[in-house]
């Protein structure tokens, strides 16, 4: 029995077809949506979409650009007024401290800002996973060139958490020549810590700086301040009533504080006479110190001078060798 060939069937062939999405797919859907509303406007939007800058595969045409520069302008708007709304919410809890404050509206802004991107890019229809080729290099550059930036942001919010420098503080840094300055603290920004100073200089210190480097803070945990007033008098002074006289004038002083009082230290004894120390308290540092040693030293001298105090001066003792020189020329001026 003669079996029939079997009819060869024709072998079915698939072409894959290729489908390139667009770079920016949200542009299209705002294209179609902006279209259907109006024949002129569409004939506009047809007009942007054909010119197009073609590089690769990638696609951008100057419809694209409107499209980008709109939705980042109205992100940033709507980000930037959220910003200063919960700023204003903010400044209304009375029953957060300035530097809770100032910490939680950096958070939100954070927070915000982040999400805002988020949006910006769905909203875009932007394919990240066609960055994967430059995240290496772009990981890199921050790594480099935005490493300072990262870290005064987070030693910003560190030291808003911990409170150990927050506005208002008065504070002491050196500065490379070993010199001390103190003034008060402004505002904590994102990178940098504004301090101004008496004679209203205001630094901009890094935060990673206040981290790493000693800081004197006068008013941590409290804002009572020391100041010292070195003060001589001859040694014909009677001791004791210098001390009466330096606690007056102390106490004279209107920003030096009643508890705790003034004391008065005998500190060495110089060749001119003896040397105190006035020791006197204030409880507002941002105001200067130089001026609180000023008032004192003032009121001091009008109380010596009222009692016959004298300030003590350099004093020499000369000694003559006798010599046959020093016999003529005395012999010389008598002639005279």
């Amino acid at each position: 029995m003669n079996t029939p060939a079997a009819t060869p069937t024709p072998t079915a062939t698939a072409t894959a077809v290729v489908i390139e999405e667009p770079q920016i797919s949200g542009a299209d859907g705002i294209k179609e949506a902006v279209s259907s509303r109006s024949d002129t406007v569409g004939d506009v939007v047809d007009t942007l979409d054909r010119l197009a800058l073609q590089v690769g595969s990638a696609r951008l045409s100057l419809w694209d650009f409107v499209v980008v520069v709109s939705v980042l302008a109205l992100v940033v708007t709507l980000a930037w007024s959220a910003s200063r709304l919960s700023s204003r919410l903010l400044a209304r809890a009375k029953r957060l401290d300035l530097t809770q404050r100032l910490l939680i509206e950096k958070m939100v802004s954070l927070l915000i800002w982040t999400v805002a991107f988020l949006v910006g890019v769905d909203v875009l229809g932007i394919d990240l996973t066609a960055l994967t080729v430059f995240s290496g290099a772009f990981g890199l550059a921050i790594g480099f060139g935005l490493q300072k930036t990262f870290g005064n942001l987070i030693a910003g919010i560190i030291l808003l958490m911990d409170k150990s420098i927050k506005p208002g503080d008065v504070i002491a840094i050196a500065d490379q020549s070993g010199q001390y300055t103190f003034g008060q603290i402004r505002r904590i920004g994102i990178r940098a810590v504004s301090l101004t100073t008496r004679d209203q200089k205001e630094y901009l210190i890094p935060n990673e700086n206040l981290m790493v480097n000693q800081v004197e803070n006068w008013s941590y945990s409290s804002k009572n301040v020391r100041i010292q007033v070195p003060v001589s008098v001859p040694y014909a002074t009677d001791l004791e009533e210098a001390e009466g006289l330096m606690l007056e004038a102390a106490r004279s002083v209107k920003r030096v504080l009643a508890a705790p009082p003034p004391t008065v230290w005998l500190d060495s004894f110089t060749e001119n006479g003896f040397a105190f120390v006035i020791h006197v308290w204030i409880t507002d540092p941002e105001e200067g110190t130089g001026n609180v040693r000023s008032e004192v030293l003032k009121g001091l001298w009008k109380l010596m001078r009222a009692n016959g105090i004298k300030v003590p001066f350099p004093q020499r003792d000369l000694n003559l060798r006798d010599t046959e020189a020093l016999r003529d020329l005395i012999e010389a001026l008598r002639s005279q």
